[in-house]
């Protein structure tokens, strides 16, 4: 079965609309002054949670109001029906604000759809404001109406939502494809005094990108592409020390710590695959995607 192409073509003429670049970069900055504390950002991000939290807390504010609209047909369900209303009302605002900390460490093209998915979202909530207005005023048929609207606007507004998560790769692990292609048996990598001590280096095992870094006589082995959007992590800054040093992405600043590739800051929530490595008693170092023995 094809997808239909009027909706294909005109998402990607959202995709391609560099008018949008200039209130996109506004935005970005009132959200980063907004916030700015980056614990609150990784918060609103999933870190904690290891997921994004954006997809699920987007589910009580739009349950709510589909509720709203179910009891809506149904007689003698009116005060429910606004208090669903009013419920939809509260929830969307975290759920905001974990879709605006997301969006703003994305890439240009998934700031334009993403912007106009925003954009249907604040005209839906305010319809739906208008409706719980309304029906508290006892204009139940106008406040019917207005949910009606906002809930089909809220439908294209996720329409664009699943295409900048599934389509674009918005805040999916880009780095699910490692356990797939890089070896999980002992591949010869490099000879260890080809490694400068402290440099972040990027090199190929079977054919795959890997970030390496060499300290003393141990190596870390990491998958290079960066788990949020595929960032060259062999081009990024170190931080820490010993067991808690860190690699930060160049792109967006995720932060990963090297010995187990646990996410330290966001924008991702998902960790960074990392090698098992030895070093043979002839100097050459061995690593491969596994279990130690």
């Amino acid at each position: 079965m094809r997808s239909i192409p009027q909706l294909d073509r005109a998402v990607e003429e959202i995709e391609r609309a560099k008018v949008l670049d200039s209130p996109a970069q506004l935005t970005k900055k009132a959200v980063d002054a907004a916030l700015p504390n980056s614990t609150v950002r990784d918060a609103l991000h999933g870190v904690w949670l290891g997921h994004p939290l954006h997809p699920a807390l987007i589910l009580v504010p739009l349950g709510s109001w589909i509720s709203a609209t179910v009891l809506d047909l149904l007689p003698g369900r009116r005060d429910a029906a606004r208090t669903l209303v009013g419920v939809g009302l509260a929830s969307a605002v975290p759920a905001a604000a974990a879709g605006l900390s997301d969006w703003s460490d994305l890439h240009p093209q998934q700031q334009r759809v993403g912007l106009v998915h925003a954009a249907a979202n604040v005209v839906g909530v305010g319809l739906q404001f208008a409706s719980w207005r309304a029906r508290r005023q006892g204009r139940q048929g106008r406040g019917v109406l207005l949910s009606l609207t906002a809930v089909g606007l809220s439908s294209a507004s996720a329409y664009l939502g699943g295409h900048l998560a599934y389509r674009q790769g918005a805040m999916v692990n880009h780095a699910e494809e490692a356990p797939h292609v890089l070896p999980d048996e002992w591949t010869r990598l490099c000879a260890l005094d080809e490694l400068t001590d402290g440099q972040p280096t990027r090199l190929t095992l079977g054919g795959v990108p890997v970030f390496v870094l060499r300290r003393g006589e141990h190596v870390d082995v990491l998958y290079e592409m960066c788990s949020h959007l595929s960032g060259p992590l062999s081009e990024g800054e170190l931080s820490g020390t010993g067991d808690e040093m860190c690699v930060i992405c160049p792109w967006h600043g995720s932060t990963f710590r090297l010995r187990d590739g646990q996410v330290q800051r966001g924008p991702t929530t998902y960790p960074q695959p990392v090698l098992q490595v030895r070093v043979d008693p002839d100097g050459s170092v061995q690593a491969r995607l596994g279990e130690d023995d």
